[in-house]
């Protein structure tokens, strides 16, 4: 079809529409390579599309020679958009340029962007002016790089969510609380809503999945990219950017969009919102899709306004950055911090630990950066997991001893003080009657391995299997936590009858 589509288009015969069919036919890479060699030294033929009368046909060929990538066609495409006078197309010239070599043009394309930002846009070209400023900012952010800032606001005060697990909140904030004694903090639905003096506690508090930060005057207004655009402007938010990190703007930013809406309305609402900081910010801050900076995080509310929140990709966290191999299989790395934080009270210092199903090692990891271990083992049936473990337990500054094996199978000369562990549960080829059969193995022979009066520590998604189980192998449930009932996740703490 596409020689078909070519000859009409040579022919002068349906040229808008072949154009665009070759543009849909080509997103195959074998059609692609195809079409390149049906056109070797024709390519003026198509060039020649970028005069035609038809706005809609220039459009289409600016776009088709983008996706072929032909260097013999950028200058044509940036003379062409020069030259053009509807607005409506323009930004389709520089959505072509983003395939090429376009280096040689940045003075002109940040001239262009000077001039537009200074350009009157009345309610008919304002859509159109918005595309067009955005697709000559991500060029001249894709080629020029992004010149990141450091964060360097630990002595400044904040007002902060931190979001946790939604039982246990409270757990959170009293880590706050001992750690910054001069926090004013709340429980609320999604986690910890404090004002802080600084953040140098950050760190040292495991159990929190993400920080995000309240800025003064971002306040609720309705669902409308102008009005939304105007109110961040008018608030702190560029204040909140100069306290908390070393240099000047302009900063880097995504928009997120929390919202049921659908995903064309909101990939709209955000291109239009993100446009309009632009050019408010006087591109002090600049939207870019990749090294940003700054999330501003916009969510609906239940009456259909938004509500704002802040990210710094700026503020980095390198809690878990020892973490660094995982399997589909692994606990998430807050999860396990959740659950040694849960269970603290029942570890000794200098115990004998062992973890039978012991994955990548992020839970021996966990316990001992709570509650120093003295020997401890890992053992799993997978090669690769304890592979993964060692690794993720050397960036961790650790000493663990793992084994290969299955755990029904490993002896050791002396007994432990305490097991901990994430127990395997259904999951790809694992059934429930294989994970069943587990559990019954494990409380079976478990004793073999644990002092009389040591403690089991048991991540299960399983509680049913714990609970009718333990009675009858002589341990007993001493203290139980829902991690989460979607998931059907507990923490079990566990002790000889």
């Amino acid at each position: 079809m596409i020689n078909t589509y070519w000859k009409e288009i040579r022919e002068n015969r349906e040229v808008r529409q072949n154009l665009s069919k070759l543009r849909q036919e080509i997103k195959k890479k074998e059609v692609l390579a195809q079409f390149l060699l049906a056109i070797a030294g024709d390519e003026d033929k198509l060039i020649a599309q970028l005069q035609s009368e038809d706005a809609k046909t220039r459009k289409n060929a600016a776009l088709l020679m983008g996706e072929l990538g032909k260097e013999e066609f950028l200058q044509p495409i940036y003379e062409a958009y020069e030259k053009e006078q509807q607005r409506f197309i323009r930004s389709s010239y520089l959505t072509a340029m983003k395939n090429f070599d376009y280096r040689a043009y940045m003075d002109s394309l940040n001239q262009h962007l000077e001039e537009m930002s200074h350009e009157e846009v009345t309610p008919d070209n304002e859509k159109h002016h918005m595309e067009e400023l955005r697709e000559l900012s991500a060029l001249i952010v894709t080629m020029e790089g992004v010149s990141t800032h450091a964060f360097n606001g630990w002595e400044e005060s904040y007002d902060i969510i931190l979001l946790t697990n939604r039982n246990f909140a409270e757990v959170t904030r009293k880590e706050l609380t001992d750690l910054e004694p001069a926090t004013k903090s709340k429980v609320f639905g999604a986690g910890v809503m404090a004002r802080v003096p600084n953040l140098r506690w950050l760190p040292d508090i495991r159990t929190y999945e993400e920080i995000l930060f309240q800025v003064k005057g971002m306040n609720t207004c309705a669902m409308n990219p102008v009005q939304v655009a105007e109110t961040l402007m008018s608030s702190d938010l560029m204040e909140f950017l100069h306290k908390s990190h070393k240099g000047k703007p302009p900063y880097y930013f995504r928009i997120e969009f929390k919202s049921k809406r659908p995903l064309d309305e909101r990939s709209a609402f955000v291109k239009k919102l993100s446009g309009q900081i632009e050019k408010l910010s006087n591109r002090m801050l600049i939207n870019t899709t990749s090294n940003y900076e700054v999330e501003i995080r916009v969510i609906e509310n239940k009456e259909g306004n938004c509500n704002f929140l802040v990210k710094l990709y700026t503020l980095i966290d390198d809690r878990f950055a020892y973490r660094r191999e995982v399997m589909p299989t692994s606990i998430k790395t807050v999860n396990a911090a959740l659950t040694v934080s849960l269970a603290k009270e029942y570890m000794k210092e200098d115990a004998q630990v062992l973890d039978p199903f012991c994955g990548v090692g992020t839970m021996l990891i966990e316990r001992h950066k709570a509650v120093p271990a003295n020997t401890t083992y890992g053992i799993d049936i997978q090669e690769e997991a304890i592979l993964k473990a060692r690794a993720n337990t050397e960036a961790a500054h650790q000493i663990i001893h793992y084994i290969n094996r299955d755990f029904f199978e490993f002896s050791h000369k002396y007994l432990f003080d305490e097991v901990i562990t994430n127990m395997p549960f259904a999951i790809g080829r694992t059934t429930d009657d294989e994970v069943f059969e587990l559990y019954k193995r494990f409380f079976e022979s478990i004793s073999r391995y644990i002092k009389p009066d040591a403690t089991m520590i048991l991540y299960s998604h399983d509680y049913d299997y714990v609970r009718t189980m333990a009675p009858d192998h002589g341990f007993k449930i001493v203290k139980e936590y829902e991690i989460s009932r979607r998931e059907g996740t507990y923490v079990l703490v566990l002790n000889a009858l």
